[in-house]
């Protein structure tokens, strides 16, 4: 891998190293809202780079970056965009001084604090995978035999439903804790009000590039000539209401009330030094899900909870690199009926579990249903999360001196209605 480095100034701890280049949208503190890069401290105002002829060559559409989301951008495909991409770090290298020495520089740079970031894309579908061993093993265990955590389809295909994405909303966005009918064990009718157990669920996800017709299925092999990038994704549920709704149809209202993204999409192109093998899949998938090379990821992932007034406490460690199912088979077994696609879809991995009990990725798997509460640093304990509670979820991928992150994911809980 060779370090790329740029002539501006930039904390070597940065996510948004120039190696990275995530693209996003924001709104200036007089309201107009563009599409942009993260560079350090900096946003890169991409439709004056446009407007200015530095994208010179690539025949981007005039006003591509004057957008209040990236479809139009990402649906120029992996192509287009990486040479955009390209072309953003070949400005900002530390040989180029087409920027770094003109008024371009003050024009296209703007302190990302004064920033608000938007909803990066328009998201026409939604899917929820369920594809880390560990986590499904563990819900399995908690609520079936534990010698029988795996439903019998699990280890032969990529589990997973579709939800709602008029409900996604960027980092930031307060949730609003849900109400809904649940059923204590002992009791023989359901009640309606507020969920008590409000969890966070730790997943990553993707985006897709594309816009395919109905009946044309995607191979593991051409899957990641359709996919742009990845988000940060907290999967908000309400664990009470969803035990009780789950069968025959599985998850309702206690997964459609919220989801968090984080602001910047972190391309593909930009992880593929991140590569990495993942976990043996016993038995032998079926033909269509077979794939050839390194398709995991190695990407550090952390939860932390800060309840109001207290500082944060960081709950959870783990990586990306132990999904079971990787994108590629997502996406294939997805489309293997013919599905279609389309340009913004958000595909999410499910919850990332890794292999210890300060690894798991939901309040469920680290609190054990309850029964193994965190203190949190003002003295309180945590089974599930509390009002006010902020949930703050961070990643990055780190290899010989790239870093490659994706800055946060927060969101503070609001008391129901």
């Amino acid at each position: 891998m060779s370090i790329k480095q740029t002539w501006l100034k930039i904390d070597p701890k940065s996510d948004f190293s120039i190696n990275n280049i995530p693209f996003g949208v924001f709104k200036t503190a007089n309201g107009q809202i563009r599409c942009g890069s993260a560079l350090g401290d900096f946003v890169i105002d991409l439709h004056y780079l446009n407007e200015n002829g530095f994208f010179e060559g690539l025949s981007l559409p005039n006003n591509v970056f004057n957008q209040s989301t990236l479809n139009e951008f990402i649906g120029l495909g992996r192509k287009k965009t990486g040479e955009a991409r390209k072309q953003i770090i070949e400005l900002f290298s530390l040989h180029n001084d087409k920027i770094q020495n003109s008024n371009h520089q003050k024009n296209c740079l703007i302190p990302i604090q004064s920033v608000e970031m938007l909803l990066p894309v328009q998201i026409p579908n939604y899917t929820d995978f369920y594809s880390s061993v560990e986590h499904a093993t563990n819900v399995g265990t908690m609520f079936r035999n534990p010698d029988k955590a795996l439903l019998p389809n699990w280890k032969h295909l990529p589990v997973g439903y579709h939800g709602r994405p008029s409900s996604i909303v960027v980092s930031g966005q307060p949730i609003k804790r849900p109400n809904g009918q649940t059923k204590a064990p002992e009791a023989d009718l359901p009640t309606f009000g507020a969920t008590k157990r409000l969890d966070f669920e730790l997943e990553m996800a993707f985006i897709t590039a594309n816009n395919t017709p109905l009946g044309q299925a995607i191979s593991t092999a051409e899957a990641e000539n359709y996919i742009f990038g990845f988000v940060l994704f907290n999967d908000w549920s309400a664990r009470d209401m969803q035990v009780w709704e789950y069968v025959p149809l599985g998850p309702f209202l206690a997964k459609n009330f919220a989801s968090s993204v984080s602001p910047w999409i972190v391309t593909l192109d930009a992880l593929e030094p991140f590569k990495i093998a993942g976990p043996k899949q016993e038995p032998a998938v079926l033909p269509y899900l077979k794939f050839a090379g390194l398709k995991n990821f190695d990407i550090n992932l952390e939860v932390a909870i800060q309840p109001e007034g207290a500082p944060e406490k960081v709950v959870s460690n783990t990586n990306f690199k132990y999904m079971y199912w990787n994108i590629n088979q997502q996406l294939a077994h997805h489309t293997s009926n013919g599905c279609n696609i389309q340009v913004g879809d958000m595909y999410a991995s499910g919850t990332i579990s890794g292999q210890t009990p300060d690894s798991y990725g939901s309040m469920l798997e680290l609190a054990w249903k309850g029964t193994k509460p965190i203190v949190m640093p003002d003295g309180s304990e945590r089974k599930f999360i509390a009002d006010h509670d902020t949930v703050i979820m961070r990643g990055y991928a780190e290899k010989e001196g790239i870093r490659v992150g994706f800055g946060d994911v927060h969101a503070k809980v609001l008391p129901a209605d």
